[in-house]
């Protein structure tokens, strides 16, 4: 695993302090009234906006629940309600298969196991990550593509690896602060540290940041 770039274990507290007090009400932006529901969310905002997909899954949620709705819907149905979110095809290919393994293997129930959860159809690290925290409360940092750009850019990782930058976090993060940090990372990518054109003019992590210091090299 490539090493992370020296950091003292004050200057890591900082650095979450700082992003603390920006965004103490940092929490998932799609909205879910259960593990399930959250499953499916998440599946659906690979390369989407959460506001897309909020859009969708009300439309969506109330018409099909639970695992035994969505199964009851062909390949080219599902691909017609969820066509809004892109990728329509593998995603519906993926919920479809999901949600036969649940009702086969879980009783219809999302399990609370980061491992089980990586097992099912379309679900990798990052989406059962953010399933586990998010519905179960189990300490996870998912990295999606905000969390990567982020904690690169600042030198909390040094990897453009997904997974090798979630074992880094995980290093110099403490663990009863994963969920609510991986919640302020993105929070941080989407409103001030946006891919193109990051607003560091306004960051409050400027003196901290290994990006805003080499600007200025």
């Amino acid at each position: 695993m490539p090493p992370i770039l020296a950091m003292t274990a004050g200057q890591i507290t900082q650095i979450l302090r700082i992003l603390a007090d920006a965004y103490p009400d940092a929490h998932c932006e799609l909205n879910f009234n259960s593990p399930f529901q959250l499953l499916i969310a998440v599946i659906l905002s690979a390369q989407c906006t959460d506001k897309r997909v909020n859009i969708v899954t009300e439309r969506l949620f109330a018409k099909y629940a639970m695992p035994e709705d969505f199964v009851q819907l062909s390949q080219a149905e599902l691909e017609a309600e969820i066509k809004e979110c892109g990728l329509f095809h593998t995603k519906a290919k993926h919920i479809l298969a999901t949600c036969s393994e649940l009702l086969q293997k879980f009783h219809g129930q999302v399990p609370a196991d980061l491992a089980l959860l990586v097992g099912l159809p379309g679900v990798g690290r990052k989406t059962a990550n953010v399933v586990a925290s998010n519905a179960f409360g189990i300490p996870a940092i998912g990295v999606d593509t905000h969390v990567l750009r982020v904690a690169n850019r600042i030198g909390l990782a040094n990897s453009q690896k997904v997974e090798q930058v979630e074992m880094q976090l995980m290093q110099v993060i403490p663990q009863e602060q994963w969920i609510n940090s991986h919640h302020r990372l993105v929070w941080h990518g989407r409103r001030v540290c946006e891919a193109r054109h990051p607003k560091c003019a306004i960051c409050p992590l400027q003196q901290n940041c290994r990006y805003f210091a080499a600007l200025g090299a």
